[in-house]
C-alpha cells in the first residue's frame, strides 16, 4: 500500500515550525522525520458527562468525542497505537514526554514499558491555581501527571542537568513542578480546552533538548509545544486533526516576532526562582 502524502497545512517562512491536518496514525506514518524529542499530550479520555468549575462558573467536563472513553480496551489500544508510531519516528537517543491524569497515565505507563521503552521520571505538576471542587466529596484535584522516558533502556538521552540547577537556586530539580495553569497572556490568539501552559513545556524544552533539535507533538492541539520550541531555537512539528485548533497554533506562530521578548520575560520569571 502506498502511504497518502500529506502537504503541510502550514509552514513558517524559517522552516522550523510545521503543522499538519490529519489523524495522527495517518499523518505520522507518511512523514520521513527522526526527532529528538516528543512531547504528547493524548486525549485524558475524562469527558464523562460530569460537571467542574470554570471561570468561577460551574460546567461540563466533557471537551469532546475524541476525549470520551468507549473502554478500558480501547484506552489501551489506542495508547499502544500512537506509543508504537512514535517511538518509529524517534531517534536513538531520543526521549518522549506524555501528560496525563489517573485517567489515561497508568495505561500509558504500562503500555511504555511493554514497548520497551525506559521511563527516567515522573513529573508531578502542582497547579498554583486548580479549580475548586464543588462536590465536596473528596480533595481537590490539583495535579497532572507527566512521564518522561527514553527510547529504550540503553539509550544515552540529552539532559541540561546544569541549567536545571541554575533554574532551582543552585540546588538539583525535584519531579514536582509548582507552575500556574495557563495564564490570560496565552490566550490572544483564542483557546484550547486543554491548553498546557507555555512554562511548562519551554522548562521540557529546555531540560532535554538542545538547540537546533526537532521536536514533535502528535496532539499539537494549540501548538504550545512548537511555541516553547520556537522561542528557545529548536524546530517542530505538530500534527492534529482539528483544523480550528491549528488555526490557533498557526496565529500564534504568527506572533511569535512581535510577542518574543515579552512571552521570553514572563516564561523566565516562572522557570528562574
Amino acid at each position: 500500500m502506498i502511504n497518502r502524502i500529506f502537504e503541510p497545512y502550514y509552514k513558517s517562512t524559517l522552516n522550523d515550525y510545521t503543522l499538519y491536518l490529519g489523524d495522527v496514525f495517518q499523518v505520522l506514518p507518511a512523514l520521513d522525520y527522526e526527532f529528538d524529542m516528543i512531547f504528547a499530550d493524548p486525549p485524558y479520555f475524562l469527558s464523562n458527562d460530569g460537571l467542574t468549575f470554570n471561570n468561577g462558573k460551574v460546567t461540563s467536563v466533557n471537551k469532546g468525542e475524541w476525549d470520551r472513553a468507549k473502554s478500558f480496551d480501547y484506552v489501551n489500544q489506542f495508547n499502544r497505537k500512537w506509543l508504537s508510531l512514535v517511538k518509529d519516528k524517534m531517534k536513538n537517543n531520543a526521549t518522549i514526554w506524555i501528560s496525563g491524569t489517573m485517567h489515561n497515565i497508568f495505561s500509558i505507563g504500562l503500555i511504555l514499558q511493554q514497548l520497551g521503552f525506559k521511563i527516567i521520571n515522573v513529573i508531578t505538576w502542582q497547579k498554583t491555581n486548580p479549580p475548586p471542587n464543588f462536590s465536596h466529596r473528596s480533595f481537590t484535584h490539583s495535579t497532572e501527571f507527566i512521564i518522561w522516558a527514553k527510547k529504550t533502556k540503553s539509550s544515552r538521552h540529552y539532559f541540561d542537568y546544569e541549567l536545571m540547577v541554575k533554574m532551582n537556586q543552585g540546588k538539583q530539580m525535584r519531579d514536582v513542578w509548582l507552575l500556574p495553569a495557563i495564564s490570560k497572556w496565552e490566550k490572544d490568539c483564542g483557546k484550547h480546552p486543554t491548553q498546557k501552559p507555555l512554562p511548562l513545556l519551554s522548562r521540557i524544552i529546555l531540560a532535554s533538548t538542545k538547540q537546533g533539535d526537532l521536536v514533535l507533538d502528535p496532539f499539537a492541539g494549540s501548538c504550545t509545544t512548537g511555541i516553547a520550541a520556537n522561542l528557545y531555537n529548536r524546530k517542530f512539528v505538530g500534527i492534529d486533526i482539528n483544523e480550528k485548533y491549528l488555526q490557533i497554533g498557526k496565529c500564534r506562530r504568527q506572533m511569535l516576532n512581535k510577542k518574543r521578548t515579552f512571552w521570553q520575560e514572563k516564561v523566565e520569571k516562572l522557570l528562574y526562582r
